[in-house]
């Protein structure tokens, strides 16, 4: 980082010449207050891509025929369906991977240096892999109940919300069903962060050290657009097999499940759905990065560190 990008930034990673240190949920709430935001076209969104991940010939084929028949079969109050999922895995996933992510740039962040870029891709990825296994029940809950709608009647599951789900998964399945697909979510969970969180804070840095911006709202944006961009393009492959090992009503294996998916489909299976994946994951990684940086910027207030960023808050 260039002298004058970490003058302009350093308010976050310094306080009195001591690294900030952030509480551990805060990511955690970014993404619940994210989840809350964008779950309306989460739902749709997110139906659409399990649609086009899983989707059978007389199933909805495109993005508005899928909304539309989430309107026609559940009512507007449809839209916020599965929220109670969505949130559990934000509780879950989100707060373990932002959590450790956060404390390892802590303890590595001294007064006069920062992690290089390949160390914030390591530490990502260790902290996905935690919470992807910490958040694979919720996962699991999330994808059944945004594919409960693309089933007939007789075969939804019809979880009243994620509780319900979680005990009716363990009485009828067993607890192993909980971690169903934690292999492939894992994995994602590792290139997720990855590719998300280290990306967010290399654009960041580049904004910061290439361009006149401050440590404000506009490179917040422009930073958590980019990561959002980046996370889309290289967990579509993860996504499309974690989404249809968890939405299957038997188990099968990684490998048949891959040999199957190649032979019937060819390569083309790896970016099905990429679009509308985009356009879920793009605001929410927005979103979520602007809550969480707002969130560190009410600590420093509240904790007295003089904000020293131009522009609009941090």
């Amino acid at each position: 980082m260039s002298s004058s990008a970490r003058s302009r930034g350093e308010s976050v990673i310094q306080s009195k010449g001591k690294p900030i240190h952030y509480p551990f949920w805060f990511g955690g709430s970014a993404s619940c207050c994210a989840a809350a935001v964008t779950h309306p076209l989460d739902l749709g969104r997110g139906d659409r891509i399990v649609r086009l991940q899983t989707r059978t010939p007389d199933g909805p084929r495109g993005m508005l025929s899928t909304f539309v028949h989430i309107l026609k079969s559940n009512g507007f109050l449809g839209l916020y369906g599965g929220l109670s999922a969505s949130l559990l895995r934000q509780i879950t996933y989100s707060t373990t991977r932002f959590g450790i992510y956060e404390e390892l740039k802590s303890t590595f962040t001294t007064p006069t240096t920062t992690p290089s870029f390949p160390s914030l891709i390591a530490m990502a990825s260790t902290s996905g892999l935690l919470g992807g296994i910490a958040g694979n029940p919720a996962d699991v809950l999330n994808v059944r109940m945004q594919h409960d709608a693309a089933l007939p009647p007789a075969q939804r599951r019809n979880y009243a919300h994620a509780l319900d789900g979680l005990i009716r998964m363990t009485r009828e399945e067993g607890p192993r069903s909980l971690f169903r697909g934690v292999a492939p979510n894992s994995m994602r969970a590792v290139l997720m962060t990855a590719s998300q969180l280290a990306s967010y804070d290399g654009f960041k840095t580049l904004i910061l050290a290439r361009t006149p911006l401050s440590d404000n709202l506009y490179t917040h944006f422009g930073a958590s657009f980019l990561a959002g961009f980046v996370a889309t393009t290289i967990c579509s492959p993860v996504d499309v097999i974690k989404t249809r090992v968890m939405s299957a009503a038997e188990k099968e294996g990684l490998r048949g499940l891959l040999g199957r998916v190649f032979r019937v489909e060819g390569v083309g299976w790896m970016f099905r759905g990429w679009v509308p994946s985009f356009v879920r994951l793009g605001p929410h990684t927005v979103v979520t990065f602007l809550f969480l940086e707002q969130h560190k910027r009410v600590w420093r207030v509240l904790h007295g560190e003089r904000e020293e960023s131009g522009g609009l808050a941090v």
